[in-house]
Parts: C-alpha cells; sequence; structure tokens
C-alpha cells in the first residue's frame, strides 16, 4: 500500500514539473510573438527620413518660376521706361506749344507797338501838320527799338482832281512821312513808299467829312524775313 501511494505521488510530481514547464514555454513563446508583432506590425518609432534629392518636376517648376518672375520684371522695366518716355515728350510738345504761344504773343505786342495810326493832311497839301508830327514822333521809338522791321508809307487823296494829279500828290504826301520819320532817325532803306492816288478811298462818300478821311498816309509794317 505504502509502495501504491509513493508511486502515485511521484507520478502526481512529474505532471505538476510537466505543467509548470508547459505553462513557462508558453508564456515565453505568447511574449516572443507579442514582440514580433510589435516590431513588424507597428514600429515605435520611425527614423528620420533621409534628405531626397529634388524631383526633375520641382527643379523645372522653380525655372518657370524664376523665369516669370523675370519677364514681369522686365515688362515692368519697359512699362516704366516708356511712361518715362511718353513723359518727356509730352512735356517737350508742351514746352513747344507753350513757346509758339509765347512767340505769337511777344510778336503781336510788338506789331502794337510798331503800329502808326493814319496821318491827314488837308486838301492839295502835303506838310505834315502838328498833329502828324506827334504821332509819328511817338510811333519812332518802337522802330529805333526793332530795327529789324521795315514800313511802307502809302499817299492816298480824295477823288477831287485828276488821277494823275492826285497819284502825284499821293506820292509827294507819302514821301513827306517817310523823310519825317527819317528825320527822327529810322534808316531811309527800311522805309518805302507807294502812292495810290484816289484809287484806295477810306469812306466812298462824297462830303467833306469823307474827303478829309481819305487825305491820309497810311503805314504798313512789314516783319522781318525768317
Amino acid at each position: 500500500m505504502k509502495k501504491n501511494l509513493l508511486s502515485m505521488g511521484l507520478i502526481i510530481l512529474a505532471l505538476c514539473i510537466s505543467v509548470t514547464y508547459l505553462t513557462g514555454c508558453a508564456k515565453k513563446a505568447a511574449v516572443k510573438d507579442q514582440v514580433t508583432v510589435t516590431q513588424e506590425g507597428r514600429p515605435a518609432a520611425a527614423a528620420p527620413a533621409a534628405p531626397s534629392a529634388v524631383k526633375p518636376d520641382d527643379a523645372a517648376a522653380r525655372e518657370r518660376a524664376l523665369r516669370e518672375q523675370a519677364l514681369r520684371e522686365q515688362a515692368a522695366r519697359e512699362a516704366a521706361a516708356r511712361a518715362a518716355r511718353e513723359k518727356a515728350e509730352r512735356e517737350a510738345k508742351e514746352a513747344a506749344e507753350r513757346a509758339k504761344k509765347e512767340a505769337a504773343a511777344r510778336a503781336a505786342a510788338i506789331l502794337k507797338e510798331l503800329k502808326v495810326p493814319d496821318i491827314h493832311f488837308d486838301f492839295d497839301k502835303y506838310d505834315i501838320k502838328p498833329e502828324a508830327q506827334a504821332i509819328l514822333k511817338a510811333a519812332a521809338p518802337a522802330y529805333l527799338k526793332y530795327r529789324e522791321y521795315k514800313l511802307v508809307v502809302e499817299g492816298h487823296c480824295d477823288e477831287r482832281g485828276t488821277a494823275e494829279y492826285n497819284l502825284a500828290l499821293g506820292q509827294r504826301r507819302a514821301d513827306a512821312a517817310a523823310k519825317y520819320l527819317g528825320d527822327l532817325g529810322i534808316e531811309k532803306d527800311r522805309i518805302k513808299t507807294i502812292s495810290y492816288g484816289e484809287e484806295m478811298p477810306l469812306d466812298k462818300g462824297q462830303s467833306e467829312d469823307a474827303w478829309a478821311k481819305n487825305r491820309r498816309a497810311h503805314f504798313v509794317l512789314f516783319p522781318p524775313v525768317k
């Protein structure tokens, strides 16, 4: 009986040892499988990626962007240059127009200054009356100032008398006025004379007032030839 119990105790002990061993192996296998799953299925941390080379598409895009930027800058420079050129042309045109207007205004002022009113004569006379002398004296300084201008003196008569006589009388009146201006210092080669006699009446009436207006010397200014 004792021998049987001993044998049974040894069998039970052997079973316990076997169970313990098998349980330990199973735990080790489970831990190993868990580690394997962790390493293969879900890495704990990703290693830093090495810098990759620039792709050809990225390089082409960057080059295209740089080229487009250069074109925009060039277009901006050309637009600025064109605007500056147009501004300079506009200012030059405006300056030329101003200069032209100023020159025209100066010329008009000079012509006004050089204008000589008509002087009148008594019937059948060609002497310069005092009021006519005052007119010519007032006009002379402008001709001494602007010596490039010339003057034509026209002699006129009323309709009374023959055409030949009035033509000669008109010439004497023009010559008398020209001589008076010459005596005031105006060069004689700047003064020309011509007679129209009765052919160009200022007033076509046949009254004493009309005839008095037609007995005159008329002054025509000639600007310098450019």
